[in-house]
């Protein structure tokens, strides 16, 4: 069942809307800050008698289908791996992907006022676009992530680099509405070529925000995320290391799962750290919690973060976070040095040990200026607020049409 014929009606202060969010991953099959993201932003809109239509891949079984009150769920193309063995995006579904919403908003673009939907993998963007001018409808895009020239050739070679970020850039200069979460990648938006003003929306944590009440710590390092090139897990393993040489005994743990994973658990063995570090996988997010709100300290060395949820959810817990310095890191926006973290020059082993262990000099009143910081900024980076915004941004959207 798609939406009724346009119209606008009435709600409180603000007009129903006809709403379609496209993204390839749906929260809970697939796990990250944009699904929730997403997912979250349908059931509010939902929840406030809006229509919603979200455009997926297809990811579960048929006994399994996705209930989400008040939000429709229509898979446009079928079940792939994202992923290849090297943790890089495929190209095929994203492609298959891009033209099941080419072909949906082709034959229904009319029935929505806003489209919404993110920038990665591009090619639903590209596709948003083409059909717009049929549709008439809104279009937002949300960019978590700009990538400058020099990571795409790092990610795809010289050709594949270059192509890929023409294809970024066009799509900046298709879809004027932007949408991002850090001001790195606002400013690479504007000299990306964007036609509008791009509107910075506050966060995507979606916990409690009621601040945490400073606990003493155990001498464990904690890493939390996929274990793929650009999160450098396996520095956090030797950085452990290096800290127990220096004569401070560290334990760690080491939560995720990638390509990459052989690496960390080769890196646990060649350092002689079996039984110091563990490598239990994913688990459920409460485990992570448990460990994290008692950490001495979250190690998150990634070279490359769009806005690092993580980071937030560890403050939530009073446990202050080291992270390293990078021009693609938009995650060090989220530190104030010395009040609930560190960022660190580089992921080395003995820059991230030096952190570690300033970390560790500081003992119970980093936590307490933790739990402050957290107190003070949780509801600026709550995904509530920004659930507030976006449906702002839609009400201007739909007022100046």
């Amino acid at each position: 069942m798609l939406p009724s014929p346009l119209r606008l009606v009435r709600w409180g202060t603000m007009a129903t809307m006809r709403i379609c969010l496209a993204y390839d991953c749906l929260y809970p099959w697939t796990v990250g800050g944009a699904e929730r993201w997403y997912r979250g932003l349908g059931e509010r809109l939902a929840s406030e008698g809006h229509e919603v239509t979200y455009l997926t891949r297809l990811q579960w079984q048929d006994a399994d289908q996705p209930q989400i009150p008040g939000v429709r769920v229509i898979a446009v193309s079928g079940s792939d791996e994202l992923y290849g063995a090297d943790g890089n995006r495929r190209i095929g579904p994203p492609l298959r992907f891009g033209l099941g919403v080419l072909i949906h908003l082709l034959r229904h673009g009319r029935s929505y006022d806003v489209v919404h939907l993110c920038s990665f993998p591009y090619f639903s963007v590209l596709a948003a676009a083409a059909a717009r001018p049929l549709g008439r409808y809104r279009l937002i895009v949300d960019w978590f992530e700009v990538w400058s020239p020099e990571y795409w050739r790092g990610y795809l070679g010289p050709i594949g680099g270059r192509i890929g970020h023409a294809v970024q850039r066009l799509c900046v200069r298709l879809a004027p509405q932007a949408l991002c979460f850090s001001r790195l990648f606002s400013a690479r938006l504007v000299a990306e070529g964007l036609r509008g003003v791009p509107r910075i929306v506050g966060g995507l944590y979606d916990g409690e925000l009621t601040p945490p009440l400073a606990r003493h710590a155990e001498a464990v390092v904690v890493f939390a995320g996929r274990h793929i090139a650009e999160k450098r897990a396996p520095a956090v393993v030797a950085a452990i290391a290096r800290v127990r040489e220096r004569g401070v005994d560290v334990r760690g743990v080491i939560f995720g799962d990638g390509p990459q994973r052989s690496m960390v658990l080769s890196e646990i063995a060649k350092q002689g750290l079996e039984g110091i570090v563990t490598a239990p996988g994913f688990v459920d997010r409460a485990e992570i919690e448990r460990v994290m709100s008692d950490a001495l300290c979250l190690v998150h060395p990634s070279s490359r973060e769009g806005y690092g949820l993580v980071v937030v959810e560890a403050t939530a817990h009073g446990t202050p976070v080291v992270l390293v310095a990078g021009r693609d890191n938009a995650a060090v926006e989220l530190i104030e040095a010395g009040v609930n973290g560190i960022v660190a020059p580089s992921s080395e082993a003995d820059d991230l040990a030096d952190a570690i262990l300033a970390i560790d000099a500081a003992g119970y009143a980093l936590r307490e200026s933790t739990c402050a910081w957290f107190g003070h900024n949780a509801e600026r980076l709550s995904l509530a607020r920004s659930l507030e915004e976006v449906v702002d941004v839609y009400g201007r959207k739909i007022a100046r049409a």
